[in-house]
């Protein structure tokens, strides 16, 4: 049998329908869709898990029900346990980061990876922790270090998505314009740097050159539209129109 191409997250005895409703939603919101549910205490399936699940209703419908761990990660060959706090056990610990590099690494040798999260109350017990390769911490505040179930899925399968996704670290939203090419820029600094020069704002005049420079430096620095430029202009044409045809 062909191994699942993403890990298999294991919630290990959850304790609130919602918050398995909620990890259900944060795996789909990161394009993870493999969940085991190891012994929930208020039963399953769950009401309150799908109202919380909110569109992922079907990973919840495909989620595997089990009764006891061993059963549950008989078939992965690594697992990783998450935990806020180091257990005394001798493992490698890893940034949530860290640990969906080494999954897909490990998923695209073809093995099979499991994720195991531990109950809202106190985490995974040290017998669970036991049964896994490795553990994952989250660098959080050590004076408040608890993290909610749906929080510990949230950023774990985020740090998956970039793993198998190109993130887009910045980006700009162009509305009906493109960005100025640098010959309208210089066209737009000419034109106020004229109308300047007309209005006197060059002064005194030992001083001029390093004004306009200055002003020239300032345009570099501005990522402008096309629109911007267009806008700039008129707003030139009309200050000069104004001083032209004031009566007052």
């Amino acid at each position: 049998m062909t191994p699942d191409p993403q890990p298999t997250f294991i919630l290990v005895r959850p304790q609130m329908g919602e918050n398995i409703g909620a990890a259900a939603r944060a795996m789909w919101n990161f394009g993870l869709d493999r969940m085991r549910i190891v012994d929930p205490r208020d039963g399953w399936p769950n009401q309150k898990a799908v109202a919380m699940a909110s569109g992922a209703g079907r990973l919840l419908d495909e989620a595997g029900l089990h009764t006891g761990l061993p059963e549950a990660l008989g078939d992965c060959d690594y697992i990783f346990a998450t935990t806020a706090r180091h257990r005394g056990l001798t493992k490698p610990i890893y940034s949530p980061e860290r640990a969906m590099q080494i999954a897909a690494e490990k998923i695209a040798a073809g093995q099979r990876v499991g994720v195991m999260f531990g109950p809202e109350a106190s985490g995974l017990e040290n017998e669970d922790i036991a049964r896994a390769n490795a553990t994952i911490t989250v660098p959080v505040n050590p004076d408040f270090p608890s993290l909610n179930l749906g929080q510990c899925v949230l950023l774990t399968a985020y740090e998956w998505r970039r793993q198998m996704a190109e993130v887009t670290h910045e980006t700009h939203e162009m509305v009906k314009t493109d960005w100025a090419p640098q010959i309208e820029v210089e066209k737009l600094a000419d034109h106020i740097e004229s109308r300047m020069e007309t209005a006197g704002f060059f002064y005194p005049v030992e001083k001029a050159e390093n004004m306009k420079l200055n002003l020239r430096n300032m345009w570099s620095r501005m990522p402008l539209t096309r629109a911007d430029v267009q806008m700039l202009h008129g707003m030139m044409r009309q200050l000069v129109w104004w001083k032209e045809n004031d009566k007052s």
